[in-house]
């Protein structure tokens, strides 16, 4: 009883986190730079590869609600996603060192790729583990 209901706590999760960059995504896509918290204008350049670049970060999004259909055959796909989106703190550490502190809600961002994201692929890993021991 208690796995079921926490592989029901780790899809709603993985929907929420989902939300996330399908939001974020769109919003970067159709407002460019100057719509992102403490954005403004920039070159057409940044903003061109800015509004790229939230295409993959939507699509992760997408990734994510598609594999909570069926987590355990799709799990290397939420792994992929999320170790990404984990491994995505890094460069914002590195933005950080040498540009400056950023928005608070990007510094919130990288909490969440560095501590909540792991906290979760390793619950994710748990579940899949459990299902697959009383699938056997």
């Amino acid at each position: 009883m208690a796995e079921a209901k926490s592989r029901k706590a780790l899809l709603a999760t993985l929907g929420v986190l989902g939300a996330v960059p399908v939001a974020s995504g769109l919003s970067g896509i159709l407002g460019g730079p100057k719509g992102a918290p403490g954005g403004g204008a920039t070159t057409a350049s940044v903003d061109n590869e800015y509004r790229f670049v939230n295409t993959f970060w939507t699509m992760a999004g997408l990734v994510l609600w598609w594999s909570i259909r069926r987590p355990e055959e799709r799990a290397t796909a939420t792994r992929v996603v999320l170790g990404t989106a984990a491994l995505g703190g890094v460069p914002r550490i590195i933005s950080t060192r040498r540009v400056g502190k950023p928005h608070p809600a990007f510094r919130a961002a990288l909490v969440l790729e560095l501590v909540v994201v792991p906290v979760v692929l390793l619950w994710h890993a748990a579940v899949v583990r459990s299902k697959e021991r009383h699938t056997d």
